[in-house]
């Protein structure tokens, strides 16, 4: 949790920064970090979630010199990804301007978004390392090179936006510094560590192997991702078609910054339950799975109802660490309280994605945030803002009826509530990844003597049923005839 609280702070220690500047750099400097937030950002930090799956079952199933090829395959892929998103910043001013953005936003938010591009290709292999390190249970890395990089990203902000006037945009190269900075820390830790010789043997050529394969996963892990941060970004982007859109944008901005940093703690909780799940499932213990998933949804509830009591309890001074301005503090005090509302929802939300990713389910995943978000939030949000006239006030409520469809709806699918349905007699049982197979494959074996015979691939052997249909019937309805005796799989999982 501490770990990916210090990761989250970057980026807002820098529109902290900018906010002291004045009204239109920090309404500029907002609207330029939700639009990096739905174009990049979230489409690297989605992608290379599927590490979660991957690793963590590998892991599970020890066989540890995956991780090392899954992790090199993912910067493969996020590499190229990156440029054409650097394209697409260098043209941000511009674009904002196409979609009506007020010209002085547009302009600011264009010039700080450029000085943004580099931190596109640092940000990319840094997920990809602390996703590495996390699936391994290595936390106390993670923690401490965050916790140096968010330090050292106070200083150089600084340095660069005040002692050397570079203003925003000195802000905007400080994140590059500082992802720097941490992605260097971690990589050292992985090349020095003996804790991670087994599972970084070096530089394989097997990493550019099965690339088609690995976006398999890594898109729907992408649109599980992005379709949630999407949403937010959105309204932000939304808020300067509002009356006073500078107010607007920057008010807005600060509200969901200060939900993305308490969001961190239950993004915390499904990094450590997705790690859990999948070490479990990959070592064939789906009970110890399900196990922990209740334990880590009562730890949500927990801490969703002192984070909010938190919210409320500093409504009235939270808005002087953005702005000197009366009015921009006055408004974010009256949004607090939407905000702590909304937290009790988005804590249990994030707590059921994190088992989701463990589990490799990111396309249902994909699934339930495309209503919830979509058919739900996003148009709540233009009528509340637009038609009542309720501004951002009324996009932050839209919030609370997009958690709650989420969350009433995650469970009724979530593969959780069948982890521990299917269990396997036998002496043993194991789960492996095949190193010269296609990602995602899986095989459950057993060491006892009644185990036998051959399975055609992807098919369950007796029934000739397909592997995805004996997958789902396992994981949401346990119809699966508990009494086959032999299950080995090459079909691809997801």
């Amino acid at each position: 949790i501490v770990g990916s609280l210090l990761q989250n702070v970057v980026q807002m220690i820098s529109v902290m920064f900018v906010g002291h500047l004045g009204e239109l750099d920090l309404s500029s400097a907002s609207i330029a970090t939700s639009f990096a937030g739905v174009t990049g950002f979230s489409l690297l930090a989605g992608m290379s979630s599927s590490l979660d799956t991957l690793c963590g079952q590998a892991f599970g199933a020890k066989q540890y010199h995956l991780l090392g090829i899954y992790k090199q395959r993912a910067i493969l892929v996020l590499t190229p990804l990156s440029v054409v998103v650097a394209v697409i910043w260098a043209y941000t001013g511009q674009i904002l301007l196409f979609f009506g953005q007020d010209p002085e936003i547009a302009m600011g938010a264009g010039s700080y978004i450029r000085w943004m591009i580099p931190a596109l290709f640092v940000y990319g292999p840094l997920q990809c390392h602390v996703r590495f390190l996390q699936t391994q249970n290595i936390v106390h890395p993670v923690m401490l090179s965050s916790g140096v990089t968010a330090l050292n990203h106070i200083l150089v902000c600084w340095l660069l936006v005040y002692k050397l006037g570079l203003g925003n945009k000195g802000a905007a190269l400080a994140n590059t510094i500082s992802y720097l900075t941490n992605l260097l820390i971690l990589a050292l830790y992985i090349r020095l560590s003996p804790s991670c010789k087994r599972t970084w043997t070096g530089l394989s050529m097997e990493a550019f192997r099965d690339i088609l394969s690995f976006l398999r996963l890594a898109v729907p892990s992408a649109l599980m991702v992005c379709l949630e941060w999407w949403s937010f970004e959105l309204l932000v982007l939304f808020s300067g078609f509002l009356p006073n859109p500078k107010l607007e944008a920057s008010v807005l901005s600060i509200s969901l910054n200060t939900l993305s940093l308490v969001f961190r703690i239950p993004s915390g909780l499904g990094a450590a339950i997705s790690t859990r799940v999948s070490n479990e499932l990959g070592a064939g213990r789906p009970e110890a799975a399900r196990l922990a998933t209740h334990v880590i949804m009562a730890l949500g509830l927990v801490s969703s109802v002192s984070v909010g009591l938190a919210i409320i309890l500093v409504r009235n001074l939270w808005g002087y660490a953005y702005s000197n301005e009366k009015e921009v503090v006055e408004y974010i005090a009256r949004m607090m309280p939407i905000l702590a509302m909304t937290f009790l929802f988005d804590d249990l939300q994030c707590v059921l994605s994190g088992i989701v990713r463990g589990c490799g389910f990111q396309k249902i995943g994909a699934y339930v945030n495309l209503s919830a978000y979509y058919l739900v939030g996003i148009p709540a949000a233009l009528y509340f803002a637009f038609v009542y006239h309720l501004g951002g006030m009324g996009a932050v409520v839209r919030i609370n009826l997009r958690a709650c469809r989420a969350d009433s709806v995650a469970p009724v699918h979530h593969p959780a509530n069948q982890l521990g349905q299917r269990s396997f007699e036998g002496k043993g049982q194991g789960f492996q990844f095949f190193p010269a197979c296609r990602l995602g494959n899986m095989r459950h074996t057993r060491q006892d003597a009644q185990f036998s015979g051959e399975i055609s691939q992807g098919d369950v052997h007796g029934d000739k049923e397909p592997m995805r249909n004996w997958l789902l019937k396992w994981c949401f309805t346990g119809m699966c005839n508990s009494s086959q005796k032999h299950l080995e799989i090459g079909d691809p999982l997801w």
